[in-house]
């Protein structure tokens, strides 16, 4: 076979590019580059005849890159080279050494007329994404040609949300502002006489590209929202932490994903948005629009900065805390900044642990420990990674400006400073309890209650494994994750994988942390009568969900829980339909120094055709006090402001409560956790 010769990358569309290599190859090919020096022939895979890309030893002593191997074992079943009989099963990754080695050879950008750097092979792909200017020309013009314009996005919401000005021009900064809408109450947009004038609210239509060398491999993102719901809209909860998107630093929570793989998300159920997002693929395609947070006006600033969280420097700081705009010189590219970054488990993002002795940082002495890290070089690291902003720092030239928050130092006196952005003091009523707001749950959503009594030998096993309980991280109820085949349960066929326990023979299972309802499970399954109450939740949108666990319940002989039951957890809608008395809820008191805004939005409220809905948190808008706190979440059900409970109300009675709150507001939320995908 001879090998492939790499295509100029200059003369590839940005559809046909590979977003690793920088080549034109299909999808299920190998990687291509150029090589600067001749490659030792040891290190050549002997079907493709490149050097070896996943490289995979044989048992008879060969070694080739994992893709043409597997290619070649689904017609043949022999070594290329021996012809020894052979299967994929049999074969193992090549040692640390041999993948180190083809990883530290040196490859040419695939972009010579603009880009004529050479860097190790592992290294091209951070360079194509982060450094090389022909990659970013044509990630940008395709980002122009695909992106719709704001007034087509607004055109395509859901009821209860206005349309945008036709006559809008399709750039990729977008503002949107207007009267309050049926059914959308935008604390976000309210501003007093002396506040800080803002333009408008700036929000941004990308693309983000998700690579992935296992095609199944979790995205990790948790996920609220779809037509079905309040909110309309699928909207990013969480970002979890060491994942994939986590990992990729350009999604954060409160994004509106439009559009994935170029398949609409407009107008479609939660499961089926959450069934196009699990679906396996080595790259995912993102369209998703990103609250920038507001555009300060420009009369008010004579040299006003291109990027929201450098003009959110010259705003009144939030409650003591500063933003610090600090730009560091290097005296060549290569000079290391001497600053060590971190993660913290309690707050997004990436932190300053410490400013290296002698070091470039500690030189210039504005930099201090413990600084939050909002920006390097204008790319927003407000929900980033370490790993991340260290690309970003490697990639710039000499100049490296940082944009920081900094909260004020403790008085020596010992005197308390309360602080939005600083950790916070636990206080007693932040902490979840049980809800005491008695509410309907939102339209197209309710719950029946099942109970199924047993006579059963004591040393039989109901056969079901549950999660969930009051001490897990979102205080959830208890809830079935598996009904096994071989179990008691099974046979009688009314309990299904994510009904959530209420009783067994009379014993509240509600309130129970999970440690203590295993115990109590398992004392009165030994009974020779079992008496069991749960909760089923049902929505008007049957979710694939429900079919694809039946399909797996009939197939499933097996006698052992897997793993998958084990981890497995209801979508964010399964917890819709339970009725108040299963909801924990917690009290979240917001602060700020002037009349800025909240900086929430919220979906819910009086609606023709559903009634009186709950109202739910749908945005959060970056550089506010909801956002500078982060409790706050997507998705978060709002039951009271300052303990009136907002049951009944509508927007003309939320509104004014939240305008009248000047320095501080305490919402009463219930918050489920997002589906993850």
């Amino acid at each position: 076979m001879e090998p492939k010769v790499p295509a100029p990358a200059g003369s590839l569309t940005w559809a046909r590019m590979c977003k690793e290599c920088g080549q034109g190859h299909e999808g299920q090919e190998s990687h291509l580059y150029e090589y600067q020096d001749e490659v030792d022939d040891e290190l050549v895979c002997h079907i493709c005849l490149q050097p070896l890309l996943q490289p995979m030893d044989t048992p008879c002593g060969h070694t080739y890159c994992f893709q043409c191997l597997s290619s070649f074992l689904r017609d043949q079943d022999f070594c290329p080279v021996d012809r020894q009989r052979l299967q994929m099963q049999h074969c193992r990754a090549s040692s640390l050494l041999v993948r180190n080695l083809l990883d530290k050879l040196t490859v040419l950008c695939p972009f010579h007329s603009e880009c004529q750097q050479s860097m190790q092979r592992c290294e091209l792909q951070p360079h194509l994404h982060n450094r090389c200017p022909g990659f970013k020309r044509l990630r940008e013009e395709a980002e122009r040609r695909k992106r719709p314009a704001w007034n087509e996005i607004k055109g395509s919401r859901t009821e209860g949300e206005c349309a945008g000005d036709s006559k809008s021009t399709p750039n990729r900064t977008s503002t949107a502002r207007g009267p309050a809408e049926p059914g959308l109450v935008n604390p976000a947009f309210e501003e007093g006489e002396d506040a800080p004038l803002r333009s408008s609210l700036v929000s941004e239509s990308t693309v983000v590209e998700l690579f992935r060398d296992n095609p199944e491999e979790e995205l990790g993102l948790r996920i609220v929202g779809g037509k079905d719901t309040p909110l309309g809209n699928i909207v990013v909860q969480e970002v979890v932490r060491d994942t994939l998107a986590a990992r990729n630093g350009k999604l954060a929570p409160g994004d509106h994903i439009l559009e994935v793989n170029d398949v609409s998300l407009a107008s479609i159920p939660h499961s089926r948005a959450i069934a196009l997002l699990r679906r396996p693929c080595s790259l995912l395609r993102l369209t998703v629009m990103q609250e920038k947070g507001f555009k300060v006006r420009p009369e008010h600033h004579s040299h006003p900065s291109p990027s929201t969280l450098a003009s959110n420097a010259s705003q009144p700081s939030h409650n003591s805390s500063t933003v610090v705009q600090v730009t560091l010189v290097k005296r060549e590219r290569a000079e290391p900044l001497g600053i060590k970054l971190i993660r913290k488990s309690e707050e997004p993002g990436v932190f300053i642990l410490d400013l290296l002795p002698g070091g470039l940082a500690a030189k210039d002495g504005k930099l201090r420990n413990n600084d939050k890290v909002l920006a390097i070089n204008g790319q927003d690291l407000r929900h980033g990674t370490p790993e991340s902003a260290a690309q970003i720092i490697q990639g710039s030239e000499m100049r490296v400006n940082f944009v920081v928050m900094r909260h004020p130092e403790p008085p020596e006196d010992g005197m308390e400073v309360q602080s939005r952005g600083a950790r916070r003091t636990p206080e007693p009523q932040y902490f979840r309890r049980r809800s005491s707001y008695m509410k309907e749950p939102p339209g197209g959503f309710s719950s029946q209650e099942k109970t199924v009594t047993l006579k059963k030998e004591p040393r039989h096993s109901l056969g079901i494994t549950i999660a969930g309980g009051r001490d897990c991280r979102s205080r959830l109820p208890v809830y079935i994750t598996s009904v096994q085949p071989v179990g008691c349960l099974h046979r009688e066929g009314t309990i299904k994988k994510g009904d959530v326990l209420l009783s067994i023979n009379g014993l509240d299972l509600t309130q129970l942390t999970y440690n203590e309802a295993v115990s109590v499970l398992k004392t009165q399954t030994a009974q020779s009568s079992v008496a069991l109450r749960v909760i089923q939740t049902i929505s008007e949108e049957d979710g694939e969900e429900d079919s694809e666990a039946a399909n797996t319940e009939e197939m499933d002989t097996h006698e052992g829980p897997r793993e998958d039951d084990i981890n497995w957890s209801p979508m964010w809608t399964r917890w819709l339909g339970l009725p108040s008395q299963m909801h924990w809820c917690r009290d979240i008191a917001l602060l700020k120094t002037n009349n800025e805004s909240w900086g929430f939005s919220i979906v819910g409220g009086y609606e023709e055709n559903r009634g009186h809905q709950p109202f739910f948190i749908k945005t959060i808008v970056p550089g506010t006090p909801a956002h500078f706190d982060g409790r706050l979440k997507c998705g978060d059900e709002i039951v009271a402001v300052n303990g009136a409970s907002t049951v009944g109300m509508n927007n003309s009675s939320l509104i004014p409560m939240l305008k009248l709150q000047r320095n501080k507001v305490t919402l009463t939320v219930v918050s489920w956790p997002g589906t993850l995908v």
